[in-house]
């Protein structure tokens, strides 16, 4: 299995939210706190990529601040692998609480002849769930300076595996890992799955 880095984007303005959102409680916790439980055990090299680093050194990673500030996601997907310590990064939101361990060893198990390993969800390529190589850096950065922000633009320019649902769902059946929280409803919606979540466990 390729050994990979992992980078937790933080850069978001949660402006449909109305406030920091990777500080909001999921089961009794923060979001970000959650994230990182589910990737600390896989990658020495788990580094947080925010334009606030004040907010997040109390919780131990490694933090980075954007190469070319203010272009969005795919600014804070360039600053996560050209900072990664490895070849590949893995890129994940700091608002997914339900992130599955397993499948992110599935993408990990597929990079080889690959820049970009990625879940396609009903025809929609989850972007803060991949993993990116370095042979991403050019064409993200050609983008960049044009200030063409789409994420999958470039993929044109890469070589891209694509995970299919079918796949997916031998880890994750429910797709409960793409599940993210922009606005409040969305966080009721996280929160009800974790308390079931834990009603389960006990």
């Amino acid at each position: 299995m390729q050994k990979v880095s992992v980078a937790i984007l933080a850069g978001g303005q949660s402006r449909r939210m109305g406030r920091d959102k990777a500080f909001l409680p999921v089961g009794g916790r923060p979001v970000i706190e959650r994230v990182i439980q589910h990737v600390m055990p896989l990658s020495d090299d788990v580094t947080i990529i925010t334009n606030t680093p004040e907010r997040y050194h109390h919780l131990g990673c490694r933090i980075e601040s954007d190469v070319y500030p203010g272009k969005g996601s795919l600014g804070g997907i360039y600053t996560a692998i050209h900072v990664a310590r490895c070849s590949y990064c893995l890129v994940v939101a700091c608002d997914m609480p339900f992130l599955n361990p397993d499948l992110l060893r599935h993408l990990m198990t597929l990079t080889s002849d690959f820049d970009v390993v990625i879940p396609c969800i009903k025809d929609f390529p989850e972007t803060m769930h991949a993993i990116y190589g370095k042979g991403c850096l050019e064409p993200i950065e050609r983008q960049l300076l044009a200030d063409h922000l789409k994420i999958i633009a470039f993929f044109e320019d890469v070589r891209v595996r694509y995970v299919e649902r079918d796949d997916v769902a031998r880890f994750d059946p429910n797709f409960h890992s793409f599940l993210n929280m922009n606005t409040p409803a969305d966080w009721e919606q996280v929160q009800s799955l974790a308390e079931e979540e834990y009603n389960a466990r006990t």
